[in-house]
């Protein structure tokens, strides 16, 4: 009997590489902070895991005039609205970056946590336990 990983562990794996790529996203807002004109990104989780799902089941566009129900190609990084952009046209609040980062780091670590119980329970089933 084989095992299909990817039904094992459902989304998780892809919902770590997109907050992975939500981190990059992130530090790069942090690294331009100063940056005349830097516009400030922001992934859409949402998407990123809507597109993700319906790859899995197997929704295409199979014809030109059928309705494209995919999101936007990866990765899914859309420019944020600024609550009060800089004199310099830099949009990026360093306050808003700090508690995307922390929110962002809080639940990747719970993913990897959450994985990490899937292949203890994965491991303790082949060996009989």
């Amino acid at each position: 009997m084989t095992i299909n990983f990817d039904k094992a562990l459902g989304i998780h794996v892809q919902a770590l590489n997109v907050r992975q790529q939500r981190t990059q996203v992130l530090a790069t807002n942090v690294v331009n902070a100063d940056t005349p004109g830097y516009k400030a990104k922001e992934i859409d989780f949402r998407a990123a895991l809507k597109s993700v799902h319906l790859q899995q089941v197997g929704v295409f566009r199979t014809h030109a005039s059928h309705i494209d129900v995919m999101p936007q190609s990866p990765p899914y990084e859309q420019y944020r609205v600024a609550e009060q952009p800089s004199v310099d046209g830099n949009t990026v609040d360093i306050q808003q970056e700090k508690a995307a980062v922390a929110d962002n780091s809080v639940r990747y670590q719970s993913t990897v946590s959450f994985l990490s119980r899937k292949f203890s329970g994965l491991t303790a089933a082949f060996r009989g336990e």
